[in-house]
């Protein structure tokens, strides 16, 4: 089942029979376990990793029963090396723990559309932690906090009533999707670049034992990365503080919560990219992610703390149902559901026909962003839960009821499109 690349590759790479690239965050644990355990679902045995060279690089061989190898390789070198592979043919599926940009799209858009259903691949959610020393006693920032203190504008733990002395900050290398939406979700709302000061790694492990090190530093690392450091709680505009933790991950409130991808190309014939995705989205595949220190998609019922700052009827709702741990989001200016939302629907249908919930034991709660008007947020919110409503309807399930919240309860700052991408939700409860 070799694959016939570029003659420019190296042997190496001619060698392999799937050829994955990108995300460090991936790659480093998660790729890799992902591969064994889909090559033992396909039968294959005496599967083990094969050493590789360069640093962040992994080959895993399995036997089958006609006795040829299989040969998967993983390079970890960063969500925007995976795109630049695929374009140059020396990979056929891109981990990335970033969506995919506009350019990148227009620069493979001969592989077909890499934004359709089928390519674009929600694995996991990963959180962004802030971490610090384990003896820093700060216990939350907010988002503008964050982006002072990483653009060097606040530079002593003094002005943030934390210990004394100058603030070392250690962040991701550029190549790496964890930096980007860093970037994204931090730097460049306040349009100011990262300060010259801080220490770049490309592995998350490093960066994280460095800080736990180092009494006066801060960085940012993926959820499974935290390791001996200290993760504080994380205020975005009128949010509640949020902790990274499991359920708030889960259904990606956590303002510095994220997807992770997979990215296959519609126009690929390769068996074994098409049959890791497969294992990926499936329940075996999804208990990995979590042994793995990610969030699996994996829908839940959990209960939900009711508190001042929510509207009356909805602290009822908090009393008297569960809340499913996933949320439907929409795609930009739309109300239609976006790639993981589709992904989700088929998981929570799953769900509520094993829990016997498929008859009037479900509500739907819509939430939007207020931009100038928050009549218009009402309407959309409530919009959005029939939305949900309609394709829930369409796989078996009667409603008891859905309401909308408008731009209430915000998980995230209006001020931002990503913010107010994350206020237009839908929320799944349970009785």
């Amino acid at each position: 089942m070799s694959l016939t690349l570029f003659c420019t590759m190296t042997s190496l790479v001619i060698a392999a029979d799937l050829h994955i690239q990108g995300s460090n965050t991936i790659g480093a644990n998660l790729g890799p376990a992902l591969v064994a355990a889909m090559l033992a679902e396909q039968g294959l045995h005496d599967i083990h990793s094969v050493p590789v060279v360069p640093p962040n690089e992994h080959s895993i061989v399995g036997t089958n029963a006609q006795g040829q190898q299989i040969r998967v390789d993983v390079a970890a070198h960063g969500s925007g090396t995976g795109f630049a592979a695929l374009a140059s043919g020396q990979a056929d599926l891109v981990a990335s723990s970033r969506p995919i940009k506009d350019r990148e799209l227009v620069d493979l858009e001969r592989l077909g559309d890499l934004k359709s259903p089928d390519a674009e691949q929600v694995i996991a959610i990963d959180g962004l932690a802030i971490i610090l020393h384990p003896r820093n006693p700060l216990n939350q920032l907010n988002t503008e906090q964050l982006a002072q203190i990483f653009s060097g504008q606040i530079n002593r733990w003094e002005q943030l009533g934390g210990i004394g002395g100058a603030i070392h900050l250690y962040a991701r290398d550029n190549q790496s999707g964890t930096w980007e939406i860093f970037k994204e979700l931090v730097l460049n709302r306040s349009e100011h670049p990262l300060s010259s000061t801080a220490k770049r790694f490309e592995s998350s492990e490093q960066l994280s034992d460095a800080v736990s090190h180092d009494p006066q530093a801060i960085g940012f690392i993926g959820l499974p990365y935290i390791r001996e450091a200290k993760a504080v709680a994380i205020i975005d505009g009128a949010s509640q503080p949020m902790l990274p933790l499991t359920s708030l991950i889960a259904s990606e409130d956590y303002p510095l919560s994220r997807r992770l991808f997979f990215y296959l190309p519609p126009s690929t014939n390769n068996p074994w990219a098409k049959a890791l995705i497969t294992f990926t989205q499936s329940p075996q595949g999804q208990a990995i992610v979590a042994q793995n220190g990610f969030v699996a998609q994996s829908v839940q019922a959990g209960s939900v703390l009711p508190g001042a700052h929510m509207p009356l009827d909805y602290q009822t709702l908090a009393r008297e149902a569960q809340r499913l741990s996933v949320n439907f989001r929409f795609e930009e200016g739309s109300a239609s559901l976006d790639n993981k939302a589709r992904q989700d629907l088929l998981r929570v249908v799953e769900y509520l026909t094993a829990t016997g919930k498929l008859n009037k034991q479900v509500t739907l709660v819509g939430f939007g962003d207020a931009k100038d008007d928050p009549e218009r947020a009402q309407l959309l919110s409530k919009l959005r839960a029939m939305a949900v409503r309609r394709e829930l309807v369409k796989n078996g399930v009667v409603l008891r009821e859905i309401r909308g919240y408008g731009a209430q309860m915000p998980v995230a700052a209006n001020t931002e499109d990503e913010g107010r991408l994350k206020n237009r939700r839908v929320e799944v409860w349970v009785y």
